[in-house]
């Protein structure tokens, strides 16, 4: 009944006509002001600002022209072996000798290089094509060593020419030498298979490893030299390591990708 009264009240009074009409208070202004501001400056920062972004990916370091795996000419057992595990061994030169029925065979390396691996031992019986050892192809023992990461495939667009690379190498503890420093020399714009990748390493089994979340693109990545360190290359800690780095030492890579605009994001 009372809401009643007031409505009739309310029906029945004149207009307000003559009253002043209530404008926003001061604070309405200012935050008005303010939602104005930073509304441009988000327009102005997503036009023209850039944001970095990474990808990692698994890495190994190797020396350019990577390794081959030495397969057996003939089958046969193992009588000896001529070669030691990491031993640089010029072309053509024995490493295995395998009794056949129709006498003993020397097994040679195909192409200078250092033995990464032996995988066969006196008394062994081998058949034709098997797997007796990988060399790695290098001929000096001062050649370069590079990184190899393996990036997955939908990335590769999106690396620019001599992208910078930082290289957390398993066998250098970061939090107390840094991480390695590098620059990306190429990108193979072909996704890679376990077997291609096999063979660039002489190891099966890092091929598999790298192909487990799908076929990868290699980027190659030539590590940053520093005369100033004990493993001759730079690190984002001065001295770096107090050692030299070994080649097929596994590492994590963090490959800088072109920076985008924000507006980037909401354009197809």
């Amino acid at each position: 009944m009372q809401f009643r009264q007031q409505a009739l009240a309310k029906l029945q009074s004149p207009e307000e006509l003559d009253l002043p009409v209530r404008l926003a208070r001061p604070q309405g202004w200012l935050a008005l002001g303010v939602t104005v501001v930073v509304m441009a400056a988000a327009t102005v920062w997503a036009v023209t600002g850039s944001v970095a972004s990474t990808v990692s990916a698994p890495a190994i370091l190797t020396h350019g022209q990577g390794s081959y795996l030495l397969q057996s000419p003939v089958a046969g057992q193992v009588t000896a072996v001529l070669a030691r595990q990491g031993e640089r061994l010029p072309a053509n030169a024995p490493v295995l000798k395998v009794r056949t029925e129709q006498g003993e065979t020397v097994v040679r390396t195909v192409a200078a290089g250092r033995v990464t691996t032996l995988a066969a031992s006196i008394g062994q019986i081998i058949q034709t094509g098997t797997d007796v050892a990988a060399v790695e192809k290098v001929a000096h023992a001062s050649d370069p060593l590079y990184a190899t990461v393996y990036v997955p495939a939908e990335n590769a667009a999106a690396i620019p020419a001599h992208a910078s690379v930082d290289l957390t190498v398993s066998s250098v503890p970061a939090q107390r030498y840094g991480v390695l420093r590098g620059t990306v020399k190429s990108v193979d714009r072909t996704a890679q298979s376990a077997q291609t990748i096999a063979a660039f390493l002489g190891d099966s089994q890092l091929g598999e490893q790298f192909t487990r979340k799908g076929p990868p693109v290699a980027v190659l990545v030539e590590l940053a030299d520093s005369p100033a360190t004990k493993s001759g290359y730079r690190w984002s800690n001065a001295g770096g390591p107090p050692f030299r780095l070994e080649s097929m030492t596994l590492a994590t890579g963090s490959v800088h990708l072109a920076d985008q605009h924000p507006v980037d994001w909401l354009l197809p």
